[in-house]
């Protein structure tokens, strides 16, 4: 008959780190232990200490370890089809979150939800991705599509087509929005010459573009801010 000597430690871990996540909530604890939190259920019977720490210290962040692609997640010992699943599944989560917070709002009166909505959603991809966020008349977002993905430098953007699309679901305005994988959130020639290439189409058929924003790691950038459109 055992007894609570025989109990694994790692049970008693996970009963205090648990109550420390009721008493103060998951932003007082680093990323490695909230991510712990999640691996608990994954992987019920192990100390998945080491293994949380491996996953912070190789991705970086609990949000790119989240956003790491499952081909790079299987690289690493002690990760298993059904713990990756797990993992994306708390991934889509999270953006279905911050996308509810902007979703049938005026956009432009709810712009911090707006930024971090295209963080959460673009910004540790591995690949870079152009996104278009589609606004009605009171700037109330109606649609948000992914018009192209690419390579990690580079994504083909056509602006004829982006417009085409604006058209089709009647929108009244558009916020672009990609990302920079190298993390640097600094726009490029390319990107201003893209966006106002959009505006210049867009204008005269009576389709406003707000901004153009790019994120990555290391924060965002805003092409009317910085005042190049």
């Amino acid at each position: 008959m055992s007894g609570p000597e025989d109990t694994p430690h790692y049970h008693g871990h996970r009963d205090r780190l648990r109550t420390r996540f009721t008493e103060v909530g998951g932003d007082a604890m680093p990323d490695y232990e909230l991510l712990e939190l999640v691996l608990f259920r994954s992987i019920p019977r192990r100390d998945v200490k080491p293994l949380a720490k491996e996953l912070v210290r190789r991705f970086g962040s609990f949000a790119e370890v989240l956003a790491a692609s499952p081909a790079r997640l299987m690289e690493i010992e002690g990760l298993g089809d059904s713990i990756i699943v797990d993992l994306k599944i708390i991934e889509a989560s999270a953006r279905r979150l911050a996308k509810g917070a902007v979703a049938k709002r005026p956009v432009l009166s709810s712009w911090s939800s707006v930024l971090e909505y295209c963080r959460t959603a673009m910004a540790f991809m591995d690949k870079e991705q152009f996104r278009l966020l589609f606004l009605d008349k009171r700037n109330a977002l109606i649609a948000d599509e992914v018009q192209q993905s690419g390579t990690v430098d580079h994504t083909p953007v056509y602006p004829r087509e982006v417009v085409k699309r604006a058209l089709e679901l009647s929108a009244s305005a558009l916020i672009l929005v990609h990302n920079h994988p190298s993390g640097d959130p600094t726009p490029s020639s390319a990107d201003v010459k893209i966006t106002r290439d959009i505006i210049e189409i867009a204008g005269p058929l009576g389709i406003a573009v707000h901004d153009h924003i790019i994120v990555g790691r290391e924060g965002h950038a805003s092409l009317k801010g910085l005042k190049l459109i």
